[in-house]
């Protein structure tokens, strides 16, 4: 109880505890539009930029790289900088990068501007967790139910709304560009957030890489996280491939999707508060592999008609990220530690997860069906159980140490 009152008294109130909430939200918002607002039109951009089949393939995978290299070194940039300006200047060049991108008629220039654009995004991934510990360290569950969901919320937003905006304008320009004026409005807060940049606390150890690379705690984390991004990359690039190839017509396909990426909200909402009830997270991480395992059942095995129950399954067996993220900081005693967390297992973990989708793809094309992706599948599944019961414990990064040692 001591601990938690002396965290309660370290927690940001006040006007400035809102103005915090807000600036994470409109931050929160942003983080994916520069990935999801693509996909919906990437086969106009290849044909109006005139791109290739590897610079589209490129493009694909840009996120990931920037959210694995770029995060690494968040930390470091954040130590020099400090978080607030930093989290500032991530959104500047978010919004930036989405902006130039959106009026050149270049495929080269196109990718570079992307790749800026995502590189705020990525600091952003790593910095929100250790905004959250640091200003809300009794209230690490309800600030990253609040965190998730604004992000699901923004993803789907530019999955939804950029075709449309695009249909209505009649212009490709425009619909990329309308993500950059939300940029603009996401800095906003952090403009007046500037005069209250943290001190970082004295005393504190730090979560260098090297510590990182030896503990075992961290490495738990980095392939949880790891594992649930495959999952969710697979299942957003190939679900609707799955269905079609299951008798579905492409629309209803692409319904079945849309309510997928849906559902990621409340699921957003509700994990995190659940699992903030305890200390020990693992009957959370079994619950979700369960969901997991039998959607995967039925979708591979199920019967066609009962495909929504089956995605619905999946779609809580989701949870698994906003977990992953809750852990980071769950897992950790001070935001320079979550900090280092944050961006070894965000990094190591999209580095995990790139490989998915493309290797999903070559194993149904060699093998001609659906059992060895499936295979695959379990066991990512299995990895992801092992791993969650290990960091789903209550333990703590910087106890570790004492632990191996003694």
């Amino acid at each position: 109880m001591s601990v938690l009152a002396h965290e309660a008294r370290r927690s940001t109130t006040g006007p400035l505890a809102w103005l915090l909430v807000l600036g994470i939200v409109l931050a929160a918002l942003n983080l994916r539009t520069a990935v999801t607002s693509v996909g919906p039109l990437l086969d106009q951009l290849a044909g109006a930029l005139g791109m290739s089949s590897v610079s589209t393939g490129l493009l694909t995978t840009l996120p990931v790289l920037a959210f694995a290299t770029v995060g690494a070194i968040t930390p470091t940039m954040a130590r020099r900088v400090g978080e607030h300006r930093l989290l500032l200047l991530a959104l500047v060049v978010l919004g930036a990068g989405m902006l130039v991108r959106s009026v050149v008629g270049s495929a080269a220039v196109f990718l570079v501007s992307s790749a800026v654009a995502l590189s705020g995004g990525a600091v952003g991934n790593v910095l929100i967790p250790t905004l959250i510990k640091r200003h809300f360290p009794a209230r690490t569950g309800i600030m990253t139910t609040v965190y998730t969901t604004a992000l699901a919320a923004g993803t789907m937003l530019a999955a939804a709304a950029t075709v449309p905006i695009e249909r209505a304008s009649g212009d490709w320009h425009i619909a990329l560009g309308v993500w950059a004026a939300l940029a603009a409005v996401a800095a906003i807060p952090w403009l007046a957030l500037l005069r209250s940049e943290p001190e970082r606390e004295t005393g504190g150890r730090d979560a260098g890489i090297r510590r990182l690379l030896r503990s075992r705690l961290a490495w738990m984390v980095a392939i949880y996280f790891g594992t649930q991004s495959l999952i969710a990359y697979v299942m957003f690039g190939w679900l609707a491939t799955i269905l079609t190839d299951g008798g579905f017509t492409t629309s209803q396909a692409g319904a079945v999707l849309g309510a997928f990426t849906a559902l990621n909200i409340p699921v957003s909402i509700l994990v995190p508060v659940v699992a903030s009830r305890f200390r020990d997270q693992r009957p959370v991480v079994v619950g979700l592999v369960v969901f997991y395992a039998a959607g995967f059942l039925g979708l591979w095995l199920g019967p066609v008609d009962l495909a929504l129950v089956w995605v619905v399954l999946v779609a809580v067996g989701m949870g698994s990220f906003p977990l992953a993220l809750m852990m980071l900081a769950l897992r950790t005693r001070t935001p320079e530690a979550t900090a280092g967390l944050s961006a070894f297992g965000q990094s190591a973990g999209y580095l995990i997860s790139g490989a998915g989708p493309i290797l999903v793809g070559v194993l149904r094309d060699v093998t001609g069906g659906w059992t060895v992706p499936y295979a695959l599948l379990f066991a990512v599944l299995l990895a992801q159980l092992l791993t969650g019961l290990y960091a789903g414990r209550d333990r703590y990064l910087e106890d570790e140490p004492a632990r191996m040692t003694g």
